[in-house]
């Protein structure tokens, strides 16, 4: 009987234990009222589709609950110790701030379990998620970024939120010969060298009249809708700014390019475009949207305004003046007067924009960040970088958050700095400096 008896208590000890341990696992779920009483944070677990407003379902709800976060559990694979503690470090969670999170089980298990990893010990679950749609927040135009699957939907003839009005296409776009998308492209992409829209000695834009023709030649009117991609984003990026100046009233792009399309392992196809039918007519003047493409006079009249911001989308090394960033651009510097909007680590990458999988930031964070250097979302904003690619990505993402005034100019650096009368500041310096 004792022995029994012992046997009993260890039972009961254990599975007192295993209860312990299973209720530290998965702590009450809060309301998000009480999360906000307790002062906590919000993360949306979900992929950024989704927490930027595209609905789940056809007529599901939209958006992401005020003031969550974004850290989708597709991004975990790409993020390291450091890189997820400097994630929480920027939006100022410490491993003693209460969170809650929502988005589906397993991805909630998976973003909790690096979190805990991580030394964050008060994890729950948020209990009335996603279940007030009038509280919800979006991204002013997420219809402007679409997502993979929703494009392979639409694809499909099946019914999409957000479909186009009329005839669409897709297009890939990137600088000359079609040589990655002959071994593996979006099925039904027609494809655009990026020298069909822009041309040396500084590579801008082309004549309207060489644009009318690349538009006629690729089938597409002022009202066809436009899905572009490209292995870098920026590539389409650049195209779909150009088209929207030309006035194509409806330009979208593919959120972090053929990687998001390729990672989701969605049908791809090899070979040649298919054949274009040529569009007889535009439809309607070209420039449709003059005021997006700003010459070199238009951008110095920006500079030293409280009311306008002529925004540098540069690597810090090229705004100081320690690089050009180009083979090919000589002079180091940058304009003097210019806010800088930030970039990426070099000329060709674009991580302050991204998310790890290459998609949009949130636009909170983007926001937050131009704000720092007195770039606001109701003053005049004109973006450059070198030639124009980051800039017209940059300028992409604003006019999806909803920012009403905003254009590209097109010379940048390589045409303000070819010459010589032109203002130039280089060094380290602050916000304030362009005041």
């Amino acid at each position: 009987m004792k022995r029994v008896s012992q046997l009993t208590a260890l039972t009961a000890a254990l599975g007192l234990a295993a209860f312990s341990s299973f209720a530290a696992e998965m702590a009450p779920s809060l309301t998000l009222t009480a999360l906000q009483q307790q002062q906590g944070a919000l993360i949306d677990t979900r992929a950024s589709a989704f927490y930027n407003g595209w609905p789940q379902t056809l007529n599901g709800p939209s958006g992401h609950e005020p003031a969550a976060l974004n850290l989708s559990a597709s991004w975990l694979g790409a993020m390291n110790e450091t890189q997820l503690k400097a994630w929480a470090s920027q939006h100022q969670l410490t491993p003693t701030t209460p969170v809650a999170l929502y988005g589906s089980d397993s991805d909630n298990q998976a973003v909790k379990a690096r979190l805990n990893q991580a030394g964050f010990s008060q994890v729950t679950l948020l209990s009335d998620a996603l279940q007030t749609p009038a509280r919800l927040q979006r991204l002013a135009h997420f219809e402007q970024l679409v997502y993979p699957q929703w494009l392979h939907q639409l694809q499909q003839g099946k019914p999409v939120t957000a479909a186009p009005a009329g005839e669409w296409k897709v297009i890939e776009a990137a600088w000359g010969a079609p040589k990655f998308y002959l071994l593996s492209h979006i099925p039904g992409a027609d494809y655009i060298d990026t020298n069909e829209v822009e041309s040396e000695p500084l590579w801008n834009k082309v004549s309207d009249a060489d644009l009318k023709a690349m538009l006629a030649k690729h089938g597409i009117r002022h009202d066809t809708t436009v899905i572009l991609y490209g292995r870098d984003v920026y590539a389409a990026a650049r195209v779909a700014q150009i088209m929207l100046y030309a006035g194509v009233k409806d330009v979208r792009l593919l959120d972090g390019g053929w990687k998001a399309w390729d990672s989701a392992k969605l049908p791809v196809q090899r070979g040649t475009p298919n054949k274009v039918t040529p569009a007889a007519d535009f439809g309607a003047p070209i420039p449709g949207q003059p005021q997006l493409m700003l010459n070199t006079e238009q951008a110095r009249g920006l500079l030293h305004r409280k009311d306008a911001s002529l925004v540098s989308i540069r690597s810090w090394p090229e705004f100081t003046g320690v690089t050009s960033g180009y083979s090919y651009i000589k002079p180091k510097g940058e304009i003097a007067g210019a806010r800088w909007g930030h970039a990426g680590s070099d000329s060709t990458h674009m991580e302050d924009f991204h998310n790890p999988d290459g998609t949009m930031r949130s636009a909170e964070d983007i926001a937050a960040m131009w704000k720092q250097w007195h770039i606001l979302p109701d003053q005049q904003v004109a973006f450059y970088c070198g030639t124009g690619w980051r800039a017209s990505e940059t300028f992409m993402y604003a006019r999806a958050m909803g920012w009403k005034n905003v254009g590209v100019y097109d010379g940048g650096w390589y045409e303000w700095s070819s010459n010589p009368q032109n203002p130039v500041a280089t060094g380290e310096r602050g916000p304030d400096a362009s005041l």
